[in-house]
């Protein structure tokens, strides 16, 4: 078994990673030390029609750490960002909570959302994937938020990964 793991994605808290060495999993591009930079530019010159999609990280990453994951809770995350990305809406993230929904979109994009957006749909069409509450975050779309919960409990752990980027 292979997967896409590239020489980037070491140097973050990734648990799916070391889950998937322990199962024996390979990661070839990380192996020879290739970047998401370096796999975007092979797929361009390889003619590949993904090669300037957004990155799409697991689902599994929109859950706070020690949060059972269930198949019906990634399906439900799923759909509700593809509500978004029908809308318009394509760097975003929707972190599930418990039974909260927290929206994440680029800075600049938070003023134009709440202005032009129908919340009330919008909250309805949450509810209806099984989401009780759903909130903006204000602060904006980050990748790697959920880590800092880690850099409060595991300083030591983050220090590390620092120094290693």
């Amino acid at each position: 078994m292979v997967d896409g793991v590239n020489a980037d994605d070491l140097r973050d808290y990734r648990p799916g990673i070391q889950a998937a060495q322990e199962r024996g999993a390979r990661s070839p591009l990380a192996e020879v030390g290739i970047t998401k930079t370096e796999v975007r530019e092979l797929s361009r010159q390889l003619g590949l029609p993904w090669w300037n999609k957004p990155a799409q990280p697991c689902l599994s990453s929109r859950f706070p750490y020690g949060e059972a994951i269930t198949v019906a809770k990634l399906q439900r995350v799923g759909r509700a960002e593809i509500y978004l990305r029908n809308l318009g809406y394509h760097t975003l993230r929707v972190r599930s909570q418990g039974d909260t929904a927290r929206i994440e979109l680029p800075p600049d994009q938070i003023k134009p959302f709440v202005n032009q957006s129908d919340l009330g749909q919008l909250v309805a069409a949450f509810q209806d994937l099984g989401f009780l509450f759903v909130t903006l975050d204000l602060e904006g779309f980050a990748s790697g938020k959920l880590n800092r919960v880690l850099e409060q409990n595991q300083p030591d752990r983050v220090s590390a990964l620092s120094a290693a980027k």
